[in-house]
């Protein structure tokens, strides 16, 4: 028996994904935009540009073209957006089942042998797939909404740096380099969890019957 290349394929795919919707969830860069505020300084009054950007679990804001740049733990009604919080768990849930998968898939693939395991490998298939389907329903329900979701401007660095600010900055929001992260990340899952499915859909064995000189028969299963 052999393992099929759909299998090993899957085994690739699966952490793959994982990797980059993990890399999406931790990093603050789902969403972005520009507003440009007043600064009171030594030669009057200046116009400085802004880059606000959010994640799922950090919000970042910087003077564009310099090193000034704070982040915070998501916070306000950006935080308490139910939105926000279920795209949340459903990224959670999603890393969860990966993990979970890649572990199945790999005891039911089992390299290091010839006869691998095919319905727990399946099984953990199942499992990547799902996580895949769920990073991608909570990605396009933050993209659907990416616009809407609360956002409120932080004055901690407007304090710290000496910003005179009157009213709330315009923000035109747009997707940001995370959110394309998780996108790819997403469907390298559903791939990879359909990779393992299909190996052990496509494992066929054939018997192969063989006379011995003293007429007794040998059968060889080949898979």
């Amino acid at each position: 028996m052999h393992t099929p290349a759909s299998m090993l394929m899957g085994v690739v795919f699966a952490p793959l994904g994982l990797v980059l919707v993990f890399t999406a969830a931790i990093t603050p860069q789902w969403r972005e935009g520009q507003a440009r505020l007043g600064a009171a300084g030594r030669g009057g009054a200046t116009e400085l540009l802004l880059l606000r950007s959010d994640g799922l679990w950090e919000s970042c804001l910087q003077v564009v073209h310099s090193e000034v740049k704070e982040c915070w733990p998501v916070s306000g009604s950006y935080q308490r957006d139910a939105r926000v919080r279920m795209v949340q768990g459903m990224v959670l849930s999603s890393l969860f089942l990966c993990g979970a998968g890649i572990v199945l898939a790999s005891v039911g693939v089992r390299c290091w042998t010839d006869i691998p395991l095919r319905s727990v490998a399946a099984a953990g298939g199942l499992l990547v797939a799902l996580a895949g389907v769920l990073s991608l329903a909570a990605l396009g329900v933050y993209t659907h909404n990416l616009s809407k979701l609360g956002i409120e401007v932080d004055s901690t660095i407007s304090e710290t740096q000496g910003l005179n600010v009157h009213k709330p900055p315009r923000l035109t929001l747009h997707p940001a380099g995370s959110l394309y992260f998780g996108w790819v990340g997403a469907w390298v899952q559903v791939l990879g969890g359909a990779a393992l499915l299909y190996g052990f859909k496509s494992m066929k064995c054939a018997c192969h019957k063989q006379r011995l000189k003293d007429s007794a028969e040998m059968y060889e299963v080949n898979c």
